[in-house]
C-alpha cells in the first residue's frame, strides 16, 4: 500500500491500494484519523463505485470494514466493497504503526 501526505492538508493521509480479483484496479483512500474523507476507484462499475464512495464519505473506518468485509461479486470470492474493506484495514494498521 502506497501512503502519502495530502498536499492540501498535511494531517490527512492518502492511501493507494492495488485491488485483487475485481474489475477495479486500485482504490485511493483519504483518511482524516479514523474518518474517511474520500474514496476513489480506478476502473470497475463507475456508477456503483461512485455511489459507494459517496456513502462511505464521513463514516468511521471500522464501521465500513464491518459492513463491507466478505461481500462477494457473483462467483468471485471478493468484490469492490470487500476490497475497500481490505484497503481500509491496511490503512488503519499503517496509521496505527506510524
Amino acid at each position: 500500500m502506497d501512503r502519502q501526505f495530502s498536499e492540501v492538508c498535511p494531517d490527512i493521509m492518502v492511501y493507494n491500494y492495488k485491488t485483487k480479483g475485481t474489475c477495479s484496479r486500485s482504490i485511493a483512500v483519504e483518511l482524516d484519523g479514523d474518518t474517511i474523507k474520500s474514496v476513489s476507484f480506478d476502473g470497475g462499475c463507475a456508477g456503483n463505485l461512485a455511489g459507494i464512495s459517496e456513502i462511505v464519505k464521513g463514516m468511521k473506518v471500522e464501521d465500513v470494514i464491518k459492513k463491507f468485509s466478505g461481500i462477494r461479486c457473483g462467483f468471485k470470492s471478493t468484490s469492490c466493497p470487500d476490497q475497500l474493506a481490505k484497503a481500509l484495514a491496511e490503512a488503519a494498521e499503517a496509521e496505527k504503526n506510524s
